[in-house]
């Protein structure tokens, strides 16, 4: 299969009860720092709050695509950014950016929204979701597989900062071998799961290394900004089933609900045609307890 198909390559549909509805996509951009936001939308308006959805490291609004129609189907609208320099978003010097400059994307987008926003983040993505519902009020988080902000990170090492280059791509990440590794590894991910994250995480590199030694010195979060908001927090992996993990521990400190995916892996909780609907399930239970 060639890299242009690939780029277009629907997903397939996850199987989803009669309830769902139809669905209308949007788009839109915030030019002023380069932002681009995919939009899907339920076909009529709704009372429920709007999810903004943050992705992590290489990736951007693709790996939603289940996650924003399974919502869209139900009621809710999705906004999914694109960080700068990611997917559809403007072009910049990776090297200059930092954690701090993903944050401010990541505020511009939900000042569109105000209060009203549900932040839904994976990965990096949850780590700035904590980082902005510290800096702008929100009505919920929902932090999939999250980096841990300071409070629960180790010390970092001086020779694991030094092996962070300026910029990286998916070979840093280890996504740059054979597919059946990469499915053998991530049991829950078919292979066109496998395919279109290895294609999509992009062939040249492009993420920030700056913000990576940033994050694996510690991002802080005043914990105490984040008091009344309600939160859940998901984990993949086998930890998981032992309740020891870093998502069992970052619920803890947080105060807030705790879902654990066992047999799912960090990319199978979103994109994962065999799993991600248990997560989009789990979740949405989560909205509806809070009336979110």
């Amino acid at each position: 299969m060639s890299d242009d198909k690939l780029d277009t390559l629907p997903l397939t549909p996850p199987q989803v009860p009669p309830n769902g509805r139809p669905v209308r996509k949007d788009e839109f951009e915030l030019p002023e720092r380069g932002l681009y936001v995919e939009s899907w939308l339920p076909e009529r308006r709704s009372r429920r709050r709007p999810l903004v959805l943050i992705h992590g490291e290489l990736a951007g609004s693709w790996v939603w695509e289940r996650f924003l129609g399974y919502f869209a189907g139900r009621g809710w609208e999705g906004h999914a950014l694109n960080l700068r320099n990611h997917h559809w978003s403007q072009t910049a010097d990776a090297a200059s950016l930092s954690f701090e400059s993903y944050t401010l994307d990541v505020l511009a987008v939900v000042a569109r929204f105000g209060s009203s926003a549900v932040l839904v983040g994976h990965g990096l993505g949850g780590l700035l979701a904590l980082k902005a519902a510290e800096r702008q009020s929100v009505a919920g988080l929902v932090l999939l597989d999250a980096d841990l902000p300071r409070a629960l990170r180790p010390a970092a090492q001086p020779h694991e900062l030094r092996a962070v280059p300026e910029v990286y791509g998916r070979a840093f990440v280890g996504w740059e071998t054979l597919p059946e590794k990469l499915q053998r590894e991530n049991r829950d991910l078919s292979l066109a799961d496998v395919l279109r994250v290895q294609h999509l995480l992009g062939q040249k590199p492009h993420e920030s290394g700056l913000a990576r030694r940033e994050i694996l010195m510690g991002i802080p979060v005043d914990r105490r900004r984040l008091d009344g908001i309600p939160a859940l927090v998901v984990g993949a992996g086998p930890d998981e089933a032992s309740g020891g993990s870093a998502a069992a521990r970052l619920a803890d400190w947080l105060g807030a609900e705790y879902e654990p995916f066992a047999a799912h892996s960090h990319y199978g909780l979103v994109i994962g045609e065999a799993g991600c609907l248990q997560v989009a399930e789990a979740v949405r239970a989560f909205l509806e307890a809070h009336r979110l």
